[in-house]
């Protein structure tokens, strides 16, 4: 191998160098289904229980190279049996529902024991996941999720399970995606995307005159972004055969609605959910409506309000809205009875020119509370700990200090904030293009709004940033958190791009801290600023001093770094969370008799140009680091330099930033290695220009 080849593999490349009741006394006798109803069945249906697993043998698991995640292995028979999803077809209704079972302690005994994260949402899917894989036939028809979290069933029944618990390097991805498996007919992204893409798949059905069927499944988190809205509206116009499923497990973002008006299931509305997706009702009600525009306008619009009127009685509240949108709405259907699952599925999968459906599934998160809580202890504090309690801090001192919060989850440590101040805390879910404007008006009504939003999700709402915020040079504060790599989470929520998204907005102050230290100092920076907007990124990780204790935060002057180390020859300008590595690079290049200057530029813009100018005419070699894409930090180095004249000069530069390619899920320690952000591949890089390239290839190896 020659030595251009090796070099590229220790990354000193060219590229560094650049509710009724819950349940339904109906019973179906077989799965072509038979509705058997009773008076008595109307009026009295019990409650069905979750059978647990916990006196099931523990014998094995169920797949295979699952052994060391297994701290008690059980045994899963049905599942074992089961390959491809097609497999499905040939269980009974009793199997299926020992299938869920077995499904449920998988993902208890496999998953939840090595993340400790809450599995509800997983458990909430399971036998809407087997209804939908027993009724469609995947990978013809399509199936579409919005949340990575309903996934895991369908993951477990397409034979991918064994790799996900790690969610490491070259393992199974943990969100949908088609170049894994064909049972994945579009990626999930950051929710709310299945319905636009199912739609598109369903146009190009119909172009290409195929017949296959498509399924988009949305949840109450999802259906709060506007695009849900958007793509029912265009389903409802176009009239494409679709079938969206909304998963409903009665969450709201506010718990003093949890109690209020919910769907319910009866033996009632269960019967009529049967009822509204058969065919004949559907051919009826389609006969109907074809003979009132017969006879003229007045008689059709009088029709269309008897019909919403009947339909919203029967219905849930707001149900009529899908109707509006031109969604038929059948539901609600309880998510936990298969029966009733299949046979509201397999009616509708039967309907041919019949537009897009919405049926509504209600299913109970907490119905596994006791296996599914969270119980994750954190040993380290974290970022984003600190930075909630320093804006506690600051807003103690000022009343107009709020808090908007946009995003799929809410981190855990904003609940201290939620509780301390109840009324200036706004969570407005997945709505980041709402928290944007809806901070805009916070700011123009005298208020200090600091608009929270994670990076890889601020860039749903770039438009609003720029039309309603810093073109009317609004004093917003963006605190952009989960910054740069993400680990486990990979490429859908690694926040690489904001650093050169807000940068290159002309009003943006934009900066990054180093450590705690100056995270607290520019959360009263930002409190600071008000004739503009500003933001800051910082990342998920844990912070550098373990037993830190935060202090009162000191405004930053603004557009002002600072220099760390001392040195000569080689000088070293981290921004953000990457002078850290900087700092290490340090420390492994004075072991080889190099003293090189470490620079925090804490600001990107405005950038710090005595800072930049000062390293330049004191230095052969200038390297800026950061945990960003091409065009952030270091393009904005690249500017100044070369306008001031200091490439004219002996001034070497090279920029080391993340590669232009997604990194897949691994952990934080490997992305950081194949992004070459790592101390030895910073200190590689200095020592490669300065002719070192023995030592540096030694430093890497």
């Amino acid at each position: 191998m020659g030595s251009a080849s090796i070099g590229y593999q220790i990354g000193i490349s060219a590229r560094f160098y650049g509710n009724f009741n819950l349940s339904s006394d109906v019973t179906v006798s077989s799965l072509p289904c038979k509705v058997d109803v009773s008076i008595k069945s109307l009026f009295s249906a019990p409650s069905s229980t979750h059978k647990e697993c916990s006196n099931r043998a523990r014998v094995c698991c169920s797949l295979p190279n699952t052994d060391e995640y297994c701290d008690e292995k059980f045994e899963t028979p049905i599942l074992d049996t089961i390959e491809t999803p097609l497999q499905l077809k040939n269980l009974s209704v009793k199997e299926l529902k020992l299938l869920a079972d077995e499904i449920r302690t998988e993902l208890h005994s496999v998953l939840w024991k090595k993340t400790q994260k809450s599995m509800n949402p997983s458990f909430a899917a399971i036998e809407l996941t087997l209804a939908l894989h027993y009724v469609f036939r995947a990978p013809v028809d399509n199936i579409l999720w919005d949340a990575v979290e309903q996934t895991y069933a369908h993951k477990v029944l397409t034979r991918r399970w064994s790799a996900i618990p790690s969610r490491q390097k070259n393992g199974t991805s943990g969100v949908t995606s088609q170049l894994e498996s064909e049972y994945d007919s579009f990626g999930t992204g950051h929710g709310c995307n299945s319905t636009s893409a199912g739609l598109g798949l369903a146009v190009a059905r119909d172009i290409k005159g195929k017949r296959d069927r498509v399924v988009a499944v949305i949840d109450n988190a999802t259906i709060t972004a506007g695009q849900a809205y958007e793509a029912m509206s265009n389903a409802g116009y176009l009239d494409s055969n679709m079938i969206v499923i909304l998963n409903d497990s009665r969450h709201s973002l506010h718990p003093n609605m949890e109690e209020g008006s919910k769907a319910s299931i009866s033996a009632l509305s269960s019967i009529m959910s049967k009822i509204q997706s058969s065919k004949i009702f559907r051919k009826f009600r389609e006969l109907a409506k074809s003979m009132t525009k017969r006879i003229g306008k007045g008689m059709y619009e009088w029709a269309a309000k008897v019909d919403e009127y009947a339909r919203g009685m029967v219905g849930p509240t707001g149900s009529t809205l899908f109707e509006e949108l031109g969604l038929y709405y059948i539901g609600p259907v309880d998510g936990h009875n298969i029966e009733d699952l299949v046979c509201v599925l397999r009616e509708v999968s039967s309907l041919d020119s019949m537009g897009p459906v919405l049926v509504h599934v209600i299913t109970e998160e907490n119905r596994d509370a006791e296996t599914g809580k969270n119980i994750m202890v954190k040993d380290r504090r974290t970022y984003s700990d600190c930075f909630v309690e320093a804006l506690v801090m600051e807003a103690e001192k000022d009343r107009d200090i709020v808090v908007v919060h946009a995003g799929m989850e809410m981190d855990a440590s904003l609940i201290t904030f939620q509780e301390r101040f109840p009324d200036r805390f706004f969570n407005v879910g997945m709505a980041e293009q709402h928290a944007v404007t809806f901070s805009a008006g916070l700011s123009s009504g005298g208020l200090k709004p600091f608009c929270i939003i994670p990076s890889a999700f601020l860039q749903r709402a770039y438009d609003q940033v720029v039309h309603d915020v810093d073109r009317q040079r609004k004093a917003v504060r963006f605190v952009i958190t989960s910054a740069g790599l993400v680990g486990s989470d990979g490429p859908v929520q690694c926040g690489a791009f904001d650093i050169a998204f807000m940068s290159s907005l002309p009003n943006m102050i934009a900066m990054a801290p180093a450590d705690e230290d100056e995270l607290v100092n520019m959360v009263a920076t930002a409190a600071y600023v008000t004739d503009r907007p500003v933001c800051f990124r910082f990342p998920r990780g844990s912070i550098v001093n373990r037993n830190y204790l935060v202090p009162t935060g000191l405004p930053i002057e603004i557009g002002r770094g600072r220099v760390l180390v001392e040195g000569q020859d080689v000088a070293l300008l981290g921004y953000g969370a990457m002078v850290q590595n900087c700092l290490h690079a340090h420390s492994l290049l004075s072991k080889l008799g190099l003293n090189v200057t470490v620079a925090d530029a804490r600001f990107c813009k405005p950038l710090d140009i005595k800072l930049v100018r000062d390293l330049c005419q004191n230095h052969k070699i200038l390297i800026t680091v950061e945990e960003g894409c091409v065009g952030g930090f270091g393009s904005h180095v690249a500017q100044f330099i070369a306008l001031d004249g200091q490439l004219d000069g002996n001034i070497k530069w090279r920029p080391i930033v993340l590669p232009d390619g997604y990194i897949e899920e691994a952990s934080p320690r490997e992305q950081l290695a194949l992004a070459g952000l790592t101390g030895h591949h910073i200190a590689a890089t200095a020592l490669s220009l300065l002719g070192r390239t023995r030592e540096a290839l030694l430093l890497m190896s």
